[in-house]
Parts: C-alpha cells; structure tokens; sequence
C-alpha cells in the first residue's frame, strides 16, 4: 500500500475530454490523472456524501424556492 501523505494543494482543470486533475502532497511529488466526466460526478457524488449534503444529484432549495 501507498504511504499516506498530507495534501498539499490540488488544481482541476477542464479539458477537451473532461478533466486534469493535479494533486500535490506534503513531502511528496506532484501526481496529474485525467478523469472523465462521468468519474467527476461520482467524485461530486462521494464528497456530497461524505459532508451530509444532496446525494440524489439534485440542489436543495434556497429560502426563496429557487
């Protein structure tokens, strides 16, 4: 298994096929992975969920019904 580092920074950028992803750890190197756009719904979907928010892909409405 990976050693486990702290993050350091992470930048997202959109490109013609979906994303680019660069992440950076304390102590470590800098790693790029490109995602589709169907993988960065589910990384929406799974930090939704781990912050207790909408999982169902639909906003919660403001005070104002909008």
């Amino acid at each position: 298994m990976a050693k486990l580092l702290p993050l350091q920074s992470f930048s997202l950028q959109e490109t013609e096929d979906g994303y680019r992803l660069l992440v950076s750890a304390i102590g470590g190197e800098s790693l790029y992975v490109s995602i589709t756009p169907d993988q960065m719904d589910d990384i929406i979907d799974s930090l939704e969920n781990a912050m207790g928010g909408e999982a169902d892909g639909t906003e919660a409405e403001d005070d104002d019904g909008f």
